[in-house]
């Protein structure tokens, strides 16, 4: 199916359909026809709003439109697994916020789902798909820093929203889902591979979620990794990579734009490396396109996702029980 175009529809109007809905109209193999929300007046002025030809006034329609073929899910957290199953059980590919989940079991059921019927499921983890990453990833496989030792980083800011949905605890509220995934995938990632142990310490606001969390994750081999993440501090966003022969700054790891520098210090001297990068959220949904029409696999895979998943939830019990956790 190389030269087929993917039919698109967001499931529900949320913040950040606003990222992808210019990539999907530039793109040459995916096409934004359709959104949904819980009413039809809204759904409707939606797509008055953005340019969207179709739209539904319930999540269900969406799922049930036979003219869609890849849904975009945005919902808060607590609704990802529920809502991507029904999606991917009625025959949709899915391309699902982080975290894909808020526990293992759920990635294990939407995971089969998946196979259950054949379509693809990925998290949008967006910076995964940038050439800075890309780079930060070979620079490290190739030995440039020799053998890795630490990776730290951080990613907070201030939340001033009362009310905000990711300070409710029983949507999946909290900086460590929020934001603190961030720094957590980006570690693992370049380890390639899972934690042995973690450690976490965390702040609670009222509601009973964190507001700002730090945490710990110890790897094979005497790979460490520490990371804090917050709503309540002016805003931090880098990894730092550090090896045996050298060390890599990333600035803007999360984020990043269409010229981002790395610097590389190594024998007392700092290089900066120049990246030239692409739309941010470009990536993931080109991606969703390969795995859909040539059947490439993605390259935010299930099995790292719900490695993903298991790191924040055993951080989090160790937070709750002041105890390490052994994953």
């Amino acid at each position: 199916m190389p030269d087929r175009v993917l039919n698109w529809g967001l499931l529900s109007t949320a913040r950040i359909n606003r990222e992808l809905i210019p990539v999907l109209k530039s793109s040459k193999r995916d096409r934004l026809t359709t959104v949904a929300s819980r009413s039809l007046s809204a759904a409707q002025a939606y797509a008055r709003k953005w340019a969207i030809p179709r739209f539904h006034g319930s999540y269900e329609a969406l799922i049930e439109d036979p003219e869609v073929q890849v849904i975009y899910n945005p919902l808060p957290n607590h609704l990802h697994a529920d809502w991507t199953i029904r999606a991917l059980r009625a025959g949709k590919h899915v391309l699902c916020e982080k975290p894909l989940a808020l526990t293992v079991d759920e990635v294990d059921a939407m995971a089969a789902a998946a196979r259950e019927r054949g379509t693809v499921l990925s998290e949008a983890f967006m910076y995964r798909h940038h050439a800075q990453t890309l780079r930060v990833r070979e620079i490290v496989e190739r030995g440039t820093l020799g053998q890795l030792q630490v990776i730290k980083g951080a990613f907070a800011f201030n939340l001033e929203r009362p009310g905000d949905i990711r300070l409710v605890r029983d949507m999946g509220g909290g900086s460590i889902w929020d934001v603190g995934c961030y720094p957590i995938s980006y570690a693992r990632m370049l380890v390639g591979a899972e934690p042995l142990e973690v450690f976490g310490w965390q702040v609670l606001a009222e509601s009973g979620v964190d507001v700002v969390f730090a945490g710990q994750l110890r790897f094979a081999d005497g790979v460490l990794a520490q990371f804090d993440c917050g709503f309540r501090s002016p805003e931090r966003r880098y990894m730092e990579i550090i090896g045996s022969q050298g060390s890599l700054y990333v600035p803007s790891p999360f984020r990043p734009g269409r010229n981002e520098k790395l610097e590389l210090r190594r024998a007392g001297s700092t290089e900066t490396i120049v990246i030239k990068g692409d739309e941010l959220y470009k990536g993931e949904v080109e991606d969703m396109a390969a795995a859909v029409l040539n059947g490439a696999s993605p390259r935010v895979s299930l099995a790292e996702s719900r490695g993903n998943i298991a790191a924040i939830t055993a951080l989090l019990e160790s937070a709750r029980s002041g105890r390490p956790v052994r994953i």
